[in-house]
This record gives C-alpha cells, sequence and structure tokens, in this order.
C-alpha cells in the first residue's frame, strides 16, 4: 500500500509477535481507510465482532495499528459474535463499510498449527491484495 503503511517489524514490536490476524486487521483498517476516505485516528469508529479470544482477538491489535483507532479514545469496540465481522464508519460522513473473512482464509487460518506455520502465512498475506481476504459490504 502507501508509503506509511505499518511495517511487520513494527506490528511485530507492537503486538509481541508475528501472526496472521494481526496482519489481517492491518489489511483491513488499510482497505476502510482507502473506501472511506478518512484519516487515521480520530475520523474512524470501529466495531469488530467474533474476535474476542485469541488468536481471533490479535486481529484488533492489527486495526489499531492500521488505523489509529485506539480503546483509550473509545473509537473501537470488540463485541461478541461467532464469525468475524469489522464495521468501519467515517465519522465525519457517515458512511460504512463491513468486512467478513471468506470462507477459504477461514480454513487456511484454521490449517496453521505451529509458530512457524502462522508468522510464514503472515508473510504471506502481508504482500497481497488487501481485499483478497475478504468480502466487502458498503453502506451510503
Amino acid at each position: 500500500m502507501g508509503k506509511n503503511r505499518i511495517t511487520l517489524k513494527e506490528a511485530k514490536k507492537f503486538h509481541g509477535h508475528l501472526g496472521p490476524y494481526l496482519v489481517l486487521g492491518i489489511l483491513a483498517g488499510e482497505i476502510a481507510l482507502k473506501k472511506l476516505r478518512c484519516r487515521k485516528y480520530f475520523s474512524l469508529k470501529v466495531r469488530v465482532w467474533g474476535a474476542t479470544k485469541k488468536p481471533k482477538s490479535c486481529l484488533i491489535d492489527g486495526l489499531q495499528l492500521s488505523t489509529g483507532s485506539t480503546y483509550g479514545k473509545g473509537n473501537i469496540k470488540k463485541l461478541n459474535g461467532r464469525k468475524i465481522k469489522i464495521d468501519f464508519c467515517n465519522l465525519a460522513n457517515h458512511k460504512k463499510i463491513i468486512l467478513k473473512l471468506k470462507d477459504n482464509f477461514i480454513q487456511r487460518l484454521q490449517r496453521t498449527k505451529t509458530h512457524e506455520d502462522s508468522e510464514s502465512l503472515a508473510k504471506q498475506l502481508y504482500n497481497i491484495d488487501p481485499l483478497e481476504p475478504f468480502i466487502l459490504t458498503t453502506h451510503c
């Protein structure tokens, strides 16, 4: 993506290790900022379902890194749900997008069993088209 993209080194330093859910959070945040045409930190509200336990909850750290939405500012929330769903809202114009993981990516994530597998998949995901793992729905 852009020159200000969070690097894998920065993500690992913030989160403590490198895994696919962390990278998926980064990708999702990048999509939201681009599609909703908003800037990091204050112009976006994020709600995440289905990421309440590890390793899925690692997605939230990726979202915080890429969007600048944080628990301290109160512009990101974690909610219970069976499947991962991320709702982004541009606070200036109230446009929204929703991202859900595609079934084939959920299966791919479930096949990773070791730390090495997870780190390898994370590096692969970082280099794909950010939209590839997701189903995107827009609400204007």
